[in-house]
């Protein structure tokens, strides 16, 4: 071992039986779930088992926990009566003398469960179902049912968005709101990952109680390729693993009846441009969707940048959806109550579910996976005079390749292979992202520790 390399850390072995979802199962079922788990899935099964298993962890690098815990297996097999889970190697920071820590038990059903169903469910024999934007729709809707996310239920769910790397004086913030938000009621989703993810769930774990509520929801919306860098929170109590990002970003949009955006990096700005470009769309223009953009009076800067780039970007119109609320969780908590019930008089008015948004229009460019190959990522239209949705779906993936080239691993390999993606656009377009993706960087929002090593190149 060189000098280097990480120490392995204590360890346990464990038996477990899984509950809610997976408890009562058929024989074929439990045979199938099986089948998917130790055929081509195991890796990833693994990878993202592991990531629950050390929830909490500071590291951002993907590779960090797999390397701390080499011998970590997990295996799914069958038994008269369902499903067992046996760990192997299993990092002990998830265990209480001896016992698995119950709200990690769950989180690791819920990634047995997710994957099963991906691979169960939407695996190649149902691809041609995947080509239409309806079908993809939904295959959204029934990940999320298998998972139990959807309940009927009065409108009341805010998604935060922000990033995993951020200061403590906005960090501290984002409890603040989140407690603001749970006095009035307001449940919690988010990305699922520390930082910006786990602030506004703290804040409403608090609130909540005060208030007495019984029946919450911290939901955790993660996929495969960004659950090892950013493993859930210790609040999420509903964690649900979407088969990609495209998936995750329209879980996030079709679950969440108002959503707040955090200071963040650059998965921030992809789900930004991601949402503007949907709402920026015809069909979309009068749906009411309340969407916030807030931290704390010093990064009111912040917050102007960005306003600037989509200004420049996609134009006046697409700033018109937003409002931008700095140094005050009280006002963005009422401003937020008061839009939704906006939606819940629209849904009540269009006969749309209060627990799926089927009436947003999400159109197939936006929910199509993009592979960022350095080929892909040189070819994006980054140009001005295309219509603003079609924009926004190439910056959205601009910044989704970022993204992969910082904390996923086939984007970091490919990074490492053969160098920094290039982007191309107009010059005051690629002078502006620069310029945005700079102080990212010197605000240290790429990395949550060690010097950040850019993965991309903008040319003009």
């Amino acid at each position: 071992m060189s000098e280097t390399a990480p120490r392995a850390l204590p360890v346990q072995d464990a038996r477990i039986y899984p509950r809610g979802g997976l408890d009562v199962l058929s024989r074929a079922e439990v045979a199938r779930l099986r089948d998917a788990s130790s055929g081509g899935m195991h890796e990833l099964l693994r990878r993202c088992a592991l990531a629950v298993l050390t929830s909490g962890s500071a590291s951002d690098d993907p590779r960090a926990a797999r390397d701390l815990y080499p011998d970590f297996d997990i295996q799914v097999l069958q038994q008269d009566r369902g499903v067992r889970i046996d760990l192997v190697n299993a990092p002990a920071m998830a265990f209480v003398d001896g016992e698995i820590i119950r709200g990690v038990a769950e989180l690791l059903f819920a990634v047995v469960r997710d994957l099963a169903y991906t691979a169960i469910e939407l695996g190649p024999e149902h691809e041609h179902e995947l080509e239409s934007s309806a079908g993809i729709t939904n295959a959204v809707f029934g990940l999320l049912r298998n998972a139990r996310i959807l309940k009927p239920a009065d409108p009341n769910l805010v998604v935060c968005w922000g990033g995993h790397s951020i200061s403590r004086e906005e960090y501290i913030y984002t409890k603040q709101v989140g407690y603001e938000l749970g006095l009035r009621g307001l449940d919690i989703c988010t990305g699922c990952g520390p930082g910006a993810m786990k602030g506004p769930m703290k804040g409403a774990t608090i609130a909540h109680a005060k208030q007495r509520r019984r029946t919450t929801r911290y939901i955790g919306v993660t996929e495969p390729g960004i659950i090892a860098a950013e493993s859930p929170n210790p609040i999420v109590n509903h964690l649900v693993i979407m088969p990609d990002i495209e998936k995750r970003l329209e879980a996030f949009v079709r679950l969440g009846h108002g959503i707040l955006v955090f200071p963040g990096g650059v998965g921030t700005a992809e789900e930004i441009l991601y949402l503007l470009g949907i709402l920026l769309r015809e069909e979309n223009a009068g749906l009411p969707f309340p969407l916030i953009l807030t931290g704390p009076t010093l990064a009111a800067p912040y917050f102007e940048q960005i306003d600037k780039f989509i200004r420049l970007t996609l134009g006046d119109a697409a700033a018109a959806r937003y409002e931008i609320i700095t140094g005050d969780p009280v006002a963005v908590a009422r401003k937020m109550t008061t839009g939704i019930k906006r939606v819940r008089e629209s849904r009540i008015e269009h006969k749309d579910s209060f627990f799926f948004n089927w009436a947003i229009e999400v159109p197939l460019e936006y929910q199509q996976p993009f592979v960022p190959t350095h080929e892909a990522m040189a070819a994006l239209d980054l140009h001005h005079g295309r219509p603003a949705p079609a924009l926004a779906a190439d910056l959205r993936r601009a910044f989704s390749g970022i993204v992969a080239g910082n904390v996923k691993e086939d984007g970091m390999r490919r990074i490492e292979q053969f160098g920094p993606f290039e982007i191309h656009g107009d010059p005051d377009m690629m002078q502006a992202l620069d310029g945005l993706l700079r102080a990212f960087v010197e605000q240290r929002r790429m990395k949550i520790a060690g010097e950040y090593r850019p993965c991309y190149r903008v040319m003009a």
